[in-house]
């Protein structure tokens, strides 16, 4: 199988007035993102709403919901609001969903927080509902076109759902730490058999599914640990940073050549990075398309 061409997308994260909003758009799309995505958290920019201040300071890349609450929305609305943001984006929307993970987010916004079975069982609903409606060619609002829909996580159920129904299915190379809220990082190995997962749940997809990682943190200078440090919602665990694929550390050539290798060996060809990383990891970008 010819490999993907690889997408590369960037997470922002940091709410701001409509004009700083645009030019950080700007800018991404300028050092060569292939995507621009916002987060779905409280106390982050509201995803829907800045897809469209994006799309009107931009003209090239995708706008991504990366990664949506499936446990906030009710589906039908979910499309409603999805199928009329495409429309004013032109057709560039994609849309990917999770469980949500953030209790406290939950206990804020007043949402009871169900079980992890729970929550999967609910955005199996809502990934099959809003699927549903945006392929619909009679739903109102209409989308410009059916949005690529991705489902991310890491647990089995998760990753049966994504493999069964996504176009996209984004790896978060995580899973829940010891406290609420908590995250751990997966090792080269624990990564792979998530991989495997998903291509033996569905081998008659696989071939057809774009594979995403998120990576957590870039690193110029080599220094894995200090960037791991400022990461507010991963958990201290005694594991080699050199053996976890969601750390990129090292000179642009060198994270170029790590990532060539992260798609032999995993199938990843779309990579999104963290608001923090996007000047350094554009000049990853530069590196692998001298």
């Amino acid at each position: 199988m010819t490999a993907r061409e690889f997408r590369f997308g960037v997470n922002l994260l940091t709410p701001s007035s409509r004009a700083e909003w645009q030019a950080r758009c700007r800018e991404a799309e300028d050092l060569g993102y292939d995507v621009i995505a916002v987060a779905d958290h409280l106390g982050m920019p509201a995803p829907l709403p800045a897809l469209v201040s994006a799309a009107e300071a931009t003209t090239r890349p995708q706008l991504a919901v990366f990664v949506l609450n499936s446990g906030f929305y009710n589906a039908v609305l979910l499309a409603r609001d999805l199928a009329g943001t495409d429309a004013l984006l032109d057709g560039r929307l994609e849309v990917a969903l999770g469980t949500g993970y953030v209790k406290a987010e939950f206990d804020r916004a007043g949402i009871p927080w169900r079980s992890a079975s729970e929550r999967v069982d609910h955005l199996e609903r809502t990934v099959l509902e809003v699927g549903r409606l945006l392929a619909d060619p009679d739903h109102r609002p209409s989308p410009v076109r059916r949005p690529p829909l991705c489902v991310a996580g890491n647990g089995d159920r998760v990753l049966r759902i994504a493999a069964e129904h996504a176009d996209i299915v984004a790896f978060s190379g995580a899973a829940p730490g010891q406290r609420p809220g908590m995250l751990r990082f997966l090792g080269a190995d624990a990564l792979a058999a998530r991989v495997d997962h998903v291509r033996q749940t569905a081998p008659h997809r696989f071939d057809d599914l774009e594979l995403n990682l998120l990576i957590h943190a870039v690193t110029l200078d080599g220094d894995r640990q200090s960037a791991v440090d400022r990461l507010p919602r991963f958990e201290a665990q005694p594991i080699d940073l050199a053996q976890v694929p969601t750390v990129l550390s090292g000179p642009p050539a060198e994270i170029a050549e790590t990532l060539h290798q992260h798609r032999k060996t995993f199938g990843f060809s779309y990579v999104t990075v963290p608001e923090p990383a996007m000047r350094d990891f554009a000049r990853v970008i530069a590196a692998m398309r001298s």
